[in-house]
């Protein structure tokens, strides 16, 4: 065959060098010499070509069976730690812990799937009281061990061995704490109907920017969840129709941007969500329905600069709400519609520079709300529509130099409204509308210097509006009650110090 190619190469050759020399003037003849250079050149080539192509192929069956059999002794690798985690001492079902996740950063096509069983592994039946049945010996310090392996690969995005996109399932587990400090999920995380019986389960400094953690139907019965200095951005974290039965969950100093926290339908019996010295930038808090039995939501020192606060529809029985020298500077915080059966909702110190804090439609049955030593220089506070029945409003104190409190067809029954030492300097409150049964509104020692305090078409049936040791020091801020309905309402003014020129 070499010599049947070696000839017709040969008169290719020829062909080719004697069409060459006609074309030249004066003609030559062609040499056999070239013939036999060009013939040999070319089949050189030819050889060369062919070397590498069976050195190519050569090479890759040698790294097909070296696949072959690294895919076999993963696989080995792979049984021997499920069996690992099967047996019934601790220490080998340990060891079997840190095989699968050494087998897991050496086999990427198959990473998925030993994740899914060091998941599984803590779906599995735990009982973490040692008197009663079905404890095993060692095992919360397996599984404390299998959590923070997870954690030690989530810590850095960027890491050749990380496990940050992939998923998660710890669904029905049963956690009694667990460190995932520092963790990075971009990948969807579910704890959907799980169990957090005690202990501390910390999610502190973890960052949630692209994925979803999913708390759904989760009950936390003593312990305690920590996103202490959590981040979140574009991700979101699920506790929907979550129960906190005497726990609490810590979001102290998280910051949220454009990321979304759901706790809509929660329940909290004696449980606290601390959202303490947090920053939001964007997004949305989402307490929707969510029932408080003696609970408390903290939002102490936050800031908040366009997020979304909603506790729409939410149920307040001896709960609170704690909003002491938060500073609002845009976005809005709802309590719409809510119902507060003897709780609190405390904004003393607070600071309203923009941005709407609104309890429209919102029911106080022996409530309190308080903005004691509050500071009005923007934005809205909105009690439209609101029931108040044997609660107290207090603004005790509190500085008006602009922005718009609005009491607008608000109904108070027996309750107390307190603009006791508050200073008007601008803004605007507004009773329009509203009405009074036995309701008492306190002005007293006030100091109304440029603000407006109007009380157009509101219904006074009983109670008192009191103006003693107030002090009206511009004509613009006597109060307007164009159209108001006096039936048996006490209308106090005491000594009350006449603007100037009036």
């Amino acid at each position: 065959m070499v010599g049947t190619l070696s000839f017709l190469i040969y008169h290719l050759a020829y062909d080719f060098l004697t069409y060459s020399a006609n074309r030249q003037q004066p003609r030559k003849p062609v040499d056999v010499q070239d013939v036999i250079k060009t013939t040999v050149t070319v089949l050189t080539l030819i050889g060369a070509v062919l070397t590498g192509i069976y050195a190519y192929r050569k090479q890759l069956l040698a790294e097909g069976d070296a696949h072959r059999a690294d895919a076999s002794q993963l696989a080995d690798r792979y049984t021997t730690a499920a069996e690992q985690l099967g047996h019934d001492q601790a220490a080998v079902r340990l060891a079997g812990v840190y095989a699968l996740a050494h087998l897991a950063d050496d086999w990427v096509e198959q990473r998925q799937v030993c994740i899914d069983v060091l998941c599984a592994y803590l779906r599995m039946p735990y009982q973490p009281d040692p008197t009663q049945p079905g404890h095993r010996e060692g095992e919360r310090e397996v599984r404390h061990a299998m959590i923070r392996v997870i954690r030690d690969h989530l810590r850095d995005p960027w890491a050749p061995n990380s496990w940050c996109s992939y998923h998660f399932d710890f669904t029905e587990a049963t956690f009694d704490g667990g460190d995932f400090s520092g963790s990075h999920f971009r990948g969807k995380t579910t704890f959907l109907r799980s169990s957090f019986t005690s202990g501390t389960i910390n999610f502190g400094r973890s960052r949630f920017s692209e994925g979803n953690a999913s708390f759904v139907g989760a009950d936390f019965q003593g312990g305690t969840v920590h996103f202490d200095e959590a981040e979140f951005s574009g991700g979101k974290v699920n506790f929907h129709g979550a129960r906190f039965r005497g726990s609490a969950v810590r979001f102290t100093r998280a910051v949220f941007n454009g990321s979304t926290v759901n706790l809509n339908q929660a329940e909290f019996s004696q449980g606290n969500v601390t959202f303490a010295d947090a920053t939001f930038g964007s997004g949305t808090v989402d307490f929707t329905q969510a029932d408080f039995n003696g609970g408390r939501i903290i939002f102490t020192d936050s800031t908040f600069n366009g997020a979304t606060v909603s506790l729409t529809d939410a149920e307040f029985s001896d709960g609170t709400a704690d909003f002491t020298r938060a500073e609002f500077n845009g976005g809005s915080v709802s309590l719409g519609n809510s119902v507060f059966s003897g709780g609190t909702v405390a904004l003393t110190d607070a600071q309203f520079k923009d941005g709407t804090v609104s309890f429209t439609g919102a029911a106080f049955r022996d409530g309190t709300i308080d903005f004691t030593g509050s500071g009005f220089s923007g934005g809205s506070v909105d009690f439209i529509r609101t029931e108040f029945c044997g609660s107290a409003v207090s603004f005790t104190n509190v500085e008006f130099s602009d922005g718009i409190t609005k009491f607008i067809n608000a109904r108070f029954q027996s309750g107390t409204v307190e603009f006791t030492g508050a200073g008007f300097s601008g803004g605007r409150s507004d009773f329009t509308g509203a009405k009074f049964y036995g309701s008492v509104v306190d002005f007293s020692g006030a100091r109304l210097n440029g603000g407006a305090v109007i009380f157009t078409r509101t219904d006074f049936r009983s109670g008192r509006v009191n103006f003693e040791q107030a002090r009206i020091l511009d004509s613009s801020s006597i109060p307007q009650f164009n159209h108001a309905t006096f039936g048996g309402t006490d209308i106090t003014w005491g000594r009350v110090p006449r603007p100037p020129g009036s």
